[in-house]
């Protein structure tokens, strides 16, 4: 089902950490900035540029200049990245770099689980028409064991615990033949690049830069994201019938509960309220149900969450449980979508290690 094949990578010449980033969507300004400072080459210069324009014009000179190369024959890389969880956990999660054909969801071969926006859609295909290549790959899920090892010799690529192998790819389009794929992060850059294929009606076009990671690699784990709103005073009981569990000790009870339905903790200013959802409901559509979707904080951090709820600047919070990812599978193969930060992968994948014409 899915055209998974090796391709031409375009690479610095030079690579280093003072060039690569984290991906757009997770910069905040003042990192953007610090980012554009620490080297004039830095991706971000391309992927985060206020010109679209311009920054499709620095990526050819680039080109030019020879700060950017071609790989003279089509590969596939092992990808390798070791981190340190929200939960204080060191891992190692492997994946696989390939180029993918992009094609609409109705195909479902990809399958998509969160909703979009029309805004950054619109700024991502502006820089894909200027630059005329896949600048960050997006992230891909898939049930099975890995078609590709990685290689037992040093990396090609290393930058800031993400580790790159060159390797042929021989056997991988097989491999993903009749695979669903399940997009984990870039839900936007996915549905961009198919807009540009579209527009562009090319099969160079036709193709992004994806990282596939299985459903089986121990190092792969969700986290939560944690909800902070703003009124809705009928969400959670009165102060008075408040629990006096800690938040820590609240969501620590919370991950012993059963998945079969949904449940979160409240959080108010000092207290806590168990809340429990309906049978075969996810803990955020529980969540949605009661606050909607409109207007809400997120962070990943528990006491981020208690803090801007202590300090006022929300009115309460729900502290949820990491969503399944059995469950997000199969919401997503039944053709649902989920509420926007269902899931928080991480790490987030590195950005200007490779880039994909098209």
């Amino acid at each position: 089902m899915a055209d998974v094949a090796p391709f031409r990578a375009i690479r610095y010449a030079h690579p280093g950490a003072t060039v690569t980033a984290p991906p757009y969507d997770v910069l905040t300004p003042d990192a953007r900035d610090a980012y554009r400072a620490a080297d004039p080459h830095n991706v971000v210069h391309l992927t985060l540029n206020d010109s679209e324009e311009e920054a499709g014009r620095l990526f050819r000179t680039w080109f030019d200049e020879g700060v950017l190369v071609r790989d003279d024959e089509p590969a596939v890389w092992a990808l390798s990245q070791d981190y340190v969880g929200p939960d204080g956990i060191a891992r190692r999660r492997d994946g696989l770099v390939a180029s993918l054909r992009v094609e609409p969801y109705g195909i479902r071969t990809v399958l998509p689980h969160e909703r979009t926006h029309a805004g950054p859609k619109e700024s991502r295909l502006r820089l894909l028409r200027a630059a005329q290549a896949q600048l960050e790959p997006i992230f891909l899920l898939y049930d099975g064991e890995p078609p590709v090892a990685v290689p037992d010799r040093e990396p090609d690529l290393v930058t800031e615990g993400t580790r790159l192998w060159r390797v042929a790819g021989d056997g991988v389009t097989e491999a993903f033949a009749d695979r669903q794929l399940l997009i984990a992060d870039g839900h936007h850059r996915y549905e961009t690049a198919v807009a540009y294929a579209a527009e562009q009606g090319t099969p160079e076009s036709a193709r992004m830069m994806v990282v596939l990671v299985s459903t089986s690699d121990p190092g792969l784990e969700i986290f939560p994201t944690h909800r902070l709103f703003r009124g809705h005073d009928e969400a959670l009981p009165s102060l008075s019938l408040g629990d006096s569990a800690s938040p820590a000790a609240a969501v620590e009870r919370l991950s012993r509960l059963s998945y079969s339905e949904a449940h979160a903790v409240g959080y108010r200013r000092g207290v806590t309220f168990p809340v429990a959802g309906h049978i075969g409901e996810l803990d955020v559509e529980l969540v949605d149900r009661l606050v909607g979707h409109e207007g809400l904080g997120y962070t990943p951090d528990l006491d981020e969450a208690v803090a801007c709820v202590d300090a006022g600047e929300f009115d309460g919070a729900f502290l949820l449980r990491a969503t399944r990812i059995e469950d997000v599978f199969e919401r997503a193969r039944r053709g649902e979508v989920m509420p926007q930060k269902t899931t928080y992968f991480f790490p987030k994948l590195t950005s200007g290690l490779l880039f994909h014409p098209v």
